[in-house]
C-alpha cells in the first residue's frame, strides 16, 4: 500500500475483476464479545447493524456514513488485529481511456483467520472533481471500505464511496456525445457501449445478475437491441441499489459474467 501512496501522493486525500470472497470463522461472535463486551447482539442478528454503528466516534462519520479510518479501527476492535491489509490487484488508468477509470481489488486478513476481498473503481463519472486525478488511490480506498463493511456486516455505503455527481446523467451524456456524429441524440436508439460496460461493472460491484435484472425488472432480453432509454433506466435502478443494498431483490443476487453473451 505504501508504494501506491508514494506513487500517487495521496496521503492528504484519503489515508489510505475477480469476485469478492468472504470466509467467516465459526467463532466470530465469541471474538466480538471478547473484544467489545459481553452484552452485545450477535453479528447475525437484525440488531447488529445499529449496535455496530454506535462503535464509531463522531469524527469517524460523515453524514451518517462511516469513514474508512473508522472502519479500520472498529473492525480491529470487533474482530481483532489485522495480519494483512492492501491492494492485491490493480488496473490503473490507461492512456486511451478518456474516462480515467481505475479498478482495485483490496484484501484484508485478520489474525483469527477471517479474510475478505472487495473490488471498487473510480472514474470521472463517479468521483468528485478534486479527486479525479487520483483514480487508483480512490479506487483502493473504496475497495478497502467495501471489504471492511462486509466483514463488519454494516449496511449502506462508506463516505468515500459517495459522490455528489449524478452518475446516471453523466453516462447518458457520454452516450449522447458518442453518438453525436450520427445526428441528434435519440434515446430510442440501441444501448451504447458506455452504457453496456457501465451496467456490467455495476452488476459486478453489487453482485447482481444482469440477465435477470434485464428480464425480471424490465422484461427485456440482455442483448444490444434494447434502447438507450431502457439502459438509462437500468442504470438508475443500479445506482439506487448502490445507495441501499438492502433493496436488491433476492432473486437478482449473484453476478453472472455470462449475462453479456
Amino acid at each position: 500500500m505504501n508504494t501506491l501512496e508514494e506513487q500517487y501522493g495521496t496521503d492528504n486525500i484519503f489515508d489510505n475483476m475477480k469476485e469478492a470472497e468472504l470466509q467467516t470463522p465459526s467463532n466470530t461472535d465469541t471474538s466480538v464479545k471478547d473484544k467489545v463486551g459481553t452484552d452485545v447482539p450477535s453479528m447475525l442478528s437484525p440488531e447488529w447493524h445499529d449496535y455496530a454503528m454506535t462503535l464509531f466516534q463522531e469524527d469517524e462519520l460523515m453524514n451518517g456514513h462511516p469513514l474508512v479510518t473508522g472502519l479500520r479501527r472498529v473492525s480491529e476492535l470487533v474482530l481483532g488485529p489485522m495480519s494483512f491489509s492492501g491492494p492485491t490487484w490493480v488496473k490503473p488508468t490507461e492512456r486511451d481511456d478518456h474516462h480515467g477509470r481505475a479498478t482495485v481489488i483490496f484484501t484484508i486478513e485478520f489474525a483469527n483467520g477471517l479474510r475478505c476481498s472487495e473490488v471498487a473503481d473510480s472514474w470521472e463519472g463517479n468521483t468528485d472533481d478534486m479527486f479525479c486525478a487520483f483514480a487508483v488511490a480512490i479506487a483502493s480506498t473504496r475497495a478497502e471500505a467495501r471489504a471492511l463493511r462486509k466483514v463488519l456486516k454494516i449496511k449502506g455505503v462508506a463516505a468515500e464511496e459517495l459522490t455528489k455527481k449524478d452518475t446516471a446523467k453523466i453516462v447518458r451524456d457520454i452516450s449522447k456525445q458518442n453518438n453525436s456524429s450520427a445526428g441528434d441524440y435519440d434515446d430510442t436508439g440501441r444501448m451504447s457501449d458506455a452504457q453496456y460496460n457501465f451496467i456490467d461493472i455495476k452488476c459486478k460491484q453489487l453482485n447482481v445478475d444482469g440477465g435477470k435484472l434485464f428480464k425480471d425488472k424490465f422484461n427485456v432480453d440482455n442483448n444490444r437491441k434494447i434502447s438507450k432509454k431502457v439502459a438509462s433506466d437500468i442504470i438508475d435502478v443500479l445506482n439506487n441499489y448502490q445507495k441501499d443494498k438492502s433493496t436488491i431483490p433476492n432473486e437478482l443476487v449473484g453476478y453472472n459474467s455470462e449475462w453479456r453473451n
